[in-house]
Parts: structure tokens; C-alpha cells; sequence
């Protein structure tokens, strides 16, 4: 049978045409027998690879035992197991998880718990924010009008602060996030009241505006406004989480804790599950019955992200992360410095960003990007994406199970392709 899209919604945008028939590792085969090294991991999903056997295990026996065990019905071990799981993890003061399907619901369900906790309405997110497609996460998303164009209006409430991403200002680091610290401060004067503002609402390290990781003072400047104010800090690790950026949880890196953690993507490794953590103390505000969800706990989703916690703690994949990240970034300054069309690199971990600007001016050098994806593609069986505003930042995000050679092929294939776009 062949492949036939004429059934399917042209909605999807795709960054390949590829047909795949399996996965496994850090690999994808396509359907005539073609691999391809996928340093995509479905955007930041397979942080284990495609099919670790023991993820894939876990799913069949669960699936074997119980496909749908629905939270407001009856309770079910997979469950507990893995709430139990996830306290090794996330911050001690953490107890209280809830699990839906998808970050964007994850996210909304954040909002709603600190709508409920602190009995204030309003929100703030950060420009460059990508948080979800649902018509409130779509209100908080601020990273490309495409998201939200035609969808308008969309729910209100959510005010906009800037975030230091100081490369595209021009700025010195510390410099651009004093600023953005004062701006939130001076958006708590102007235009949302702290006794109105439940949450602040921020990603650790930007994912699809532009993987910008933020300099060191932002996060607990933004801990401190909230302490302040009695506002709720929220952290968005959808993309960033799950050993992506060298720690368990980016948040780490900045010596801050949350309120409320979102966790999405990585956890898992390709099962449609997604969570929430928050205090005991916090959630026993949340009314009984204000939020659920059909499939939200689903006893395969559960053992899936249980065994994908228990292969990256296990495997050490996290600190697999850190030295191939450490490779990573080594080899493509080397590239930067023979291609001055690479204007900046930034990341932390396997979560980096190469972001494509004229040198002369620093205007998005978005074809270039193109260029290097796509030939990337065809020439060297190398599956990268972009992301940013202009879409003219190459983003690295490979399973953490990849290994030195690999890292060392992907830079070959890469530099290779900027020499060819420019």
C-alpha cells in the first residue's frame, strides 16, 4: 500500500518527506530501507531513542494487563509507581503530581491549579514563549504568530514580559537581564497588579523561539519578584526537561526551585503523557471535580514514563548529556570559526542552538538555514530542525543515548552543509 496523504489534514506543517517504517536509538529507517541519523528526537520526545527495549517492554506488558484504567473510575498501580518514581527526581517539596496527555494540557492545567491556590486571575509569560496550541496555551504563546493567527480572540488575562535573550538585543548578558527583571517588575506597576497575578510563567531555557538559554542572574531574579509578591513561579520543562540539558530538570542549572513543575515530551519516550507537580499544601486548594481528563494517568502511559525515568537514572543518560553536549558545542565553534554566517551558539547539555545571522548585521540569515537543514537531509541522512521567530536557528536536540561517534558524523555532515549554503 502506498503512502497516501490525500486523507490527512495539510495542517501539519513537515520538516521532511520521509516515510519511516521503525526506529531505534538514535536512528530512523524509512520505508525503503534508508537510515537516518535523527537529531530531532521527535522534538525533544526520545530522550531515550526511538524503542529502548526497556520502555517497549514496559509498554507491552502493560498493555497486556490493563490499555485503559480511568482515574475517576478506579485506581491502578502504574499510577502510584510512578508518582512515586518522579519524587526522586523533582524537588522534595514537590509531593503532588496530576497527569494529563500533552504539555499544552499540562501547561493549561498549571494555570488552573494557580488560579485556584492563590484565587487571582491573571498570568505572565515571557516574549519568545512557545507553551501549547489549546486556545489558553495559545494565549501564553508568544514565539511565532503562526501559532495563534485566525484564532483570535483568544482567552485574555496573560500579560507578555521580555526575556534576556541578549544575542538578539546586542546587549551584555547580565545587562539585558537586569532589564528584563525591571520590566517585569515595571509590568506588575502598569499593567497587572501583583494582588491580581497568580503566576509567572517561564521555560527555563526557550525552546521554540530560539533554544536561548537565559544568563545565570534571570531565573532567581524572577524567584524573588514572585517571593515578593506571593506570586507563583512555574516552569514550563516540557522540551528542556528529562535530561535534555545535562540535569534532570534545566531549573537546576540556576540554583531555583518552582511552585509549579510542567513536565511533558521526554517523559515518555514517545507515549503520549504529560504531568504536573506541585505541593500537597497547594493542590488540596484545587476544588474537587474543576479538572480532569479521560485519558490523563493512562496505565500505559504511566509505565511508559516509569521505565523512561528509571533508563535515564540507570543509564546514566543525563550525564551522557553533559559530555556529548560538552563535544557538541566544542565542535561546532570550531565550525563557527570558519563560518562567520554562524552568528551565535548557545545551549545547555543536548539542548543547542546555532542561530544563522549576517555577519555584517546580524539580520536572520533564515534561507542559510534552510539550506543546511535540507542539505543536511538529502546528502548526509541527517534529520536536524529550526526554530526561533525567523526560523533561522538550527536546533540539536538528539536522543541522550547518542554516542561520541555520532556527535562527531553529525558535525562532519553539518559543517559540510554550511559550506554548501553560503
Amino acid at each position: 500500500m502506498t503512502y497516501d496523504t490525500s486523507y490527512l489534514a495539510p495542517v501539519w506543517f513537515h520538516v521532511t518527506d520521509l516515510v519511516v517504517d521503525r526506529g531505534e536509538g538514535t536512528y530512523v529507517w524509512d520505508t525503503r530501507g534508508v537510515r537516518y541519523l535523527d537529531f530531532t528526537s521527535g522534538i525533544g520526545v526520545t530522550n531515550t531513542g526511538h524503542c529502548h527495549p526497556k520502555v517497549v517492554q514496559a509498554i507491552q506488558e502493560q498493555a497486556a494487563r490493563f490499555i485503559h484504567a480511568q482515574v475517576n473510575i478506579y485506581n491502578h498501580e502504574p499510577l502510584s509507581r510512578l508518582a512515586q518514581t518522579l519524587r526522586q527526581v523533582v524537588p522534595s517539596h514537590l509531593d503532588n503530581f496530576f497527569f494529563s496527555n500533552s504539555g499544552a494540557e499540562a501547561v493549561e492545567a498549571s494555570v488552573k491549579l494557580a488560579r485556584h491556590a492563590t484565587g487571582r486571575p491573571n498570568v505572565i509569560v515571557f516574549q519568545g514563549s512557545f507553551h501549547g496550541r489549546t486556545a489558553q496555551t495559545m494565549a501564553m504563546t508568544t514565539s511565532k504568530t503562526v501559532y495563534r493567527v485566525n484564532y483570535q480572540p483568544l482567552p485574555a488575562g496573560v500579560f507578555v514580559a521580555p526575556y534576556p535573550y541578549w544575542y538578539r538585543y546586542g546587549w551584555d548578558p547580565e545587562q539585558t537581564s537586569q532589564w528584563a527583571l525591571e520590566e517585569t517588575r515595571f509590568l506588575l506597576q502598569t499593567q497587572t497588579a501583583p494582588l491580581e497575578t497568580a503566576a509567572v510563567i517561564v521555560e527555563p531555557v526557550i525552546g521554540e523561539g530560539g533554544y536561548v538559554v537565559p544568563p545565570p542572574s534571570f531565573l532567581p531574579g524572577l524567584r524573588q519578584i514572585c517571593d515578593e509578591h506571593g506570586i507563583l513561579l512555574v516552569l514550563d520543562e516540557v522540551q528542556s526537561g528529562c535530561g535534555r540539558t545535562g540535569k534532570f530538570f534545566a531549573f537546576e542549572h540556576f540554583k531555583v526551585e518552582p511552585d509549579i513543575l510542567v513536565m511533558a515530551k521526554g517523559l515518555g519516550s514517545g507515549f503520549p503523557i504529560s504531568g504536573i507537580a506541585a505541593s500537597h499544601e497547594m493542590t488540596e486548594k484545587w476544588m474537587v471535580g474543576t479538572h480532569g481528563g479521560t485519558y490523563g494517568g493512562n496505565p500505559i502511559g504511566c509505565a511508559a514514563a516509569e521505565a523512561t525515568v528509571r533508563v535515564l537514572l540507570e543509564e546514566k543518560l543525563v550525564e551522557n548529556a553533559v559530555q556529548r553536549g560538552a563535544q557538541l558545542m566544542d565542535g561546532l565553534y570550531e565550525i563557527q570559526s570558519r563560518h562567520p554566517i554562524i552568528g551565535d551558539l548557545r545551549g545547555l547539555g543536548l539542548m543547542v542552538g546555532v542561530e544563522f545571522t549576517e555577519p555584517d548585521s546580524r539580520k536572520p540569515a533564515t534561507d542559510v538555514a534552510k539550506k543546511v537543514i535540507q542539505h543536511c537531509l538529502e546528502e548526509g541522512h541527517l534529520i536536524l530542525m529550526s526554530c526561533g521567530p525567523y526560523g533561522n536557528t538550527v536546533r540539536w536536540i538528539p536522543p541522550l543515548v547518542v554516542n561520541e561517534a555520532q556527535i562527531d558524523q553529525g558535525l562532519t555532515i553539518f559543517e559540510k552543509a554550511v559550506a554548501a549554503a553560503v
